[in-house]
């Protein structure tokens, strides 16, 4: 089908703007962005905190669509090419999946490029889905489901630390999810048809995908899977897994294979390639019925 006609029509609204990449001003662009409170998705509770681990104090945002001391819980992390996003940018994610699954969401503020390359991200993200484990009920997990989601980097980052938490011997990872992941930065245009095919014209183009990583990779190894998951050649033992791609997105071909790699080790896996989306349609069009859809997927993915 061709591309949604909303999603064509807004990204005929917006510039094209040539020239060097500016982080500074371009995160101020997305804080201004974000609607006020009073027009947000209501969650019965919010909460501004602190997870402090060996790693760092890493500024999180828990979400409770219960009045449960204790449940489930989703500990996500935003897109934004490593280098963009944040708790503000993507609250309206966080918000969603908690009404959604009716889990404890926890959004992690984790350290961006290029002030803070590879690997601290993942670092940042590791330590928090350990503290949650480490705290428990204190965090408000009463030790059933952990979910790690996150879109576009957000789930290029639940693929690796939910695989390094595996190596480690940590296995109360019950369940990944990732919306329109990045899961091979070893960036060959040629390697997969949506590079071309997708190139120009649906919202993030080929060529602005090297750019953006760089921020991010500066010496970092593309061939390491912590960077490149579908570079991983043991993808056994890993939890159960919720793809979800867009039709028109250039890393929906790396996002697809991924989830084929998942299942051909076992791993059970729910693909699902969402017709007319190009990248980022949850972030930005998850208010297109076709696309909200992908947070009931989420809440039935995890057993509500």
């Amino acid at each position: 089908m061709p591309l949604h006609p909303e999603i064509a029509r807004i990204l005929a609204t917006l510039p094209h703007e040539d020239g060097p990449l500016d982080p500074v001003a371009m995160r101020a662009g997305e804080e201004a962005q974000v609607p006020p409170l009073a027009d947000r998705h209501p969650v019965r509770e919010v909460v501004d905190t602190v997870a402090h681990t060996a790693v760092s104090d890493v500024p999180i945002r828990v979400y409770a669509d219960t009045d449960a001391d204790a449940s489930g819980v989703i500990v996500y992390f935003h897109g934004g090419a490593w280098f963009l996003g944040s708790l503000n940018t993507h609250d309206h994610i966080a918000r969603q999946l908690a009404t959604a699954t009716g889990l404890r969401v926890i959004s992690v503020g984790y350290r961006l490029a290029p002030e803070n390359a590879f690997p601290a991200a993942l670092e940042d993200g590791q330590a928090v889905v350990g503290w949650v484990i480490a705290q428990g009920e204190d965090a408000g997990w009463d030790g059933s489901t952990l979910a790690l989601a996150g879109d576009s980097s957000g789930g290029t980052m639940v693929a690796a630390i939910a695989a390094t938490l595996h190596d480690a011997g940590v296995d109360a990872v019950t369940h990944q999810v990732m919306f329109y992941p990045s899961v091979d930065l070893d960036l060959d245009p040629g390697r997969y048809p949506s590079m071309t095919e997708n190139a120009v014209g649906y919202g993030l183009e080929t060529a602005g995908i090297a750019p953006f990583n760089a921020f991010y990779m500066q010496t970092a190894d593309p061939q390491d899977p912590r960077v490149s998951p579908v570079k991983r050649e043991d993808l056994t033992g890993l939890p159960p897994a919720l793809v979800l791609t867009g039709e028109f997105d250039p890393m929906r071909d790396e996002g697809e294979l991924y989830a084929r790699r998942l299942e051909e080790a076992g791993v059970p896996v729910t693909l699902t390639r969402y017709l007319g989306a190009g990248h980022g349609f949850v972030q930005h069009f998850s208010w297109l019925p076709e696309y909200g859809r992908a947070f009931t997927q989420t809440a039935e993915f995890l057993g509500r």
